[in-house]
């Protein structure tokens, strides 16, 4: 089996205010707004955030995202006002950050070579 594709969901209470917020943490406006209960940003070249209302669920979602280099996006998440947890780092080396958004999903940001 091969997929092609990855997208990834975050249950939300309310679209907009969810914008708002990966807009910031992403940098930039979202790539696909397919209706109005849902907004999407392409992260890799077949890897997708997407939000979606779904306020029963919202706040469940744990989604980690690998980086190049922690320091440079926690600066820039810094810079656009993202706050985030302390750095942690694993027994073999990997560090990473929680991100959590107003509804309370997570979103775990690593790098997994220093």
């Amino acid at each position: 089996m091969r997929f092609l594709h990855v997208f990834s969901s975050i249950p939300v209470a309310e679209r907009d205010a969810a914008v708002e917020f990966y807009e910031r943490f992403t940098g930039r406006a979202p790539d696909l707004i397919p209706n109005d209960i849902e907004a999407a940003w392409q992260l890799t070249d077949s890897g997708w955030i997407y939000v979606i209302v779904e306020a029963a669920r919202a706040g469940t979602a744990l989604n980690t995202l690998l980086v190049e280099d922690l320091d440079a996006v926690l600066a820039g998440l810094s810079d656009r006002g993202v706050a985030f947890g302390p750095i942690e780092t694993m027994s073999n080396g990997p560090r990473f950050v929680m991100v959590t958004d107003p509804d309370g999903n997570r979103v775990k940001v690593a790098q997994t070579q220093p």
